[in-house]
């Protein structure tokens, strides 16, 4: 197979034997918003709003580039974000508002702590 036709026919998150740095094996606790995404992944699925499966296809859709730019958890959310657009469950105005309710709500939270 020539190495365009590989390139055409590998998707963004099938990166076995290409060449990369060493793996850094590290354990770490997870951040609070990632819990909360994988949270939200176990929710969709129990619901059967999105599965495992749509959500691996959503991420690859995503591209090579931004697989490349997102974290492990952010390529979720992304991926859960246009799912849901796609299915007609929630937009991309209901998303900016509540997005922009959940800024105003930790700002507000936080602003006594700064001084």
């Amino acid at each position: 197979m020539t190495e365009t036709r590989h390139l055409l026919n590998r998707l963004p998150n099938d990166i076995g034997g290409l060449p990369a740095d060493a793996i850094q094996r590290t354990d770490h606790d997870l951040e609070p918003w990632e819990k909360r995404c994988h949270a939200l992944a176990d929710v969709l699925d129990f619901h059967k709003i999105i599965n495992t499966e749509e959500k691996r296809r959503g991420v690859e859709a995503l591209g090579a580039e931004m697989v490349g730019k997102l974290s492990y958890y952010e390529r979720w959310i992304a991926a859960f974000a246009n799912i849901l657009f796609q299915k007609g469950i929630l937009t991309p105005s209901e998303l900016a508002r509540k997005m922009d309710d959940v800024e105003a709500r930790w700002e507000r939270e936080n602003a006594g702590r700064a001084s």
